[in-house]
């Protein structure tokens, strides 16, 4: 998958809608979105900023960083090792991500450290939630 892919499928069904749905919303035909969503890599950008400016975005070019919308359908609820720029390596379990208000893009995760799981699944505790910047994020893999 792709950024934009990931990016696509998750407004999608953050706004309920099916694939059929947003094609015809989108004014683009169903096997346009289901490529889109599985990262083909022949598609027309036009129909691409078609499909995006239905949902509020357009293609524009940003410095190469982890995919949010990656992080999120790959290693949500995960037992994950994430090491920041900093060079610190955490261990724990992304619990919920944090949308930017305004540019409606993931920003931040809430993170449970593998010491405070435990207790955060008994108590329900917040403080024990940990926000991680996505931008301090230098990689991330399973446990």
């Amino acid at each position: 998958m792709t950024t934009i892919s990931t990016f696509i499928k998750y407004h999608r069904k953050k706004l309920g809608l099916t694939q059929k749905e947003l094609a015809e919303k989108a004014g683009v035909g169903l096997r346009f979105i289901r490529e889109l969503e599985q990262g083909k890599q022949t598609i027309q950008l036009d129909k691409v900023n078609q499909v995006l400016s239905l949902i509020g975005f357009e293609i524009t070019p940003k410095k190469i960083a982890i995919d949010p919308y990656l992080i999120f359908w790959k290693y949500f609820n995960q037992p994950v090792k994430i090491r920041l720029k900093n060079k610190i390596i955490k261990y724990g379990i992304i619990i919920n991500e944090i949308i930017e208000i305004g540019e409606n893009t993931i920003s931040a995760w809430e993170f449970i450290s593998n010491n405070n799981t435990m207790q955060f699944q008994q108590t329900k505790n917040k403080e024990l939630i940990e926000i991680i910047h996505h931008s301090n994020i230098q990689e991330i893999d399973f446990q």
